[in-house]
């Protein structure tokens, strides 16, 4: 069911689309079911192919977001806290078209390698650890 959630509405099967329609129908799920309705909002304006338009949809959910969120859904109505603040920062990508998703892969790699030498006190040992875990140990091997 997660993934199924994380999926895009048009990119649902009929199966898992009748297995979604069944839950939401539970007033057990209706704080899942608004969440994921914005989520799917979201994924609509980030994805839409005029840049104009999908800036305008994400406008329209900051602010909705900002004001007509009920109590129960306090996750809710932090993220449109969040996005509220960081608005200019959010509406950016409408403008740029670029994200920072490269320069955290690339924060992600490090802070792997630093857990994985975790312990090193040697700093010819950290280097060859970083050398063979970013893959320069195997390409300096070769050219040798």
């Amino acid at each position: 069911m997660r993934r199924t959630l994380r999926t895009r509405f048009p990119l649902l099967t009929s199966r898992q689309q009748t297995r979604l329609e069944a839950v939401f129908a539970d007033d057990n799920h209706l704080a899942v079911q608004v969440t994921w309705s914005v989520y799917q909002r979201i994924i609509a304006a980030y994805g839409h192919p005029d840049r104009r338009r999908g800036k305008t949809m994400m406008i329209a959910i900051i602010d909705s977001l900002r004001r007509g969120v009920p109590e129960a859904l306090e996750e809710l109505a932090q993220l449109g806290r969040t996005l509220h603040r960081r608005r200019h920062d959010v509406l950016a990508f409408f403008d740029h078209h670029t994200s920072n998703g490269p320069t955290e892969a690339i924060n992600g790699r490090l802070e792997a390698l630093r857990r994985n030498a975790l312990g090193f006190r040697n700093l010819a040992h950290y280097r060859w650890r970083s050398l063979l875990h970013s893959g320069a140990l195997h390409a300096l091997v070769n050219a040798l």
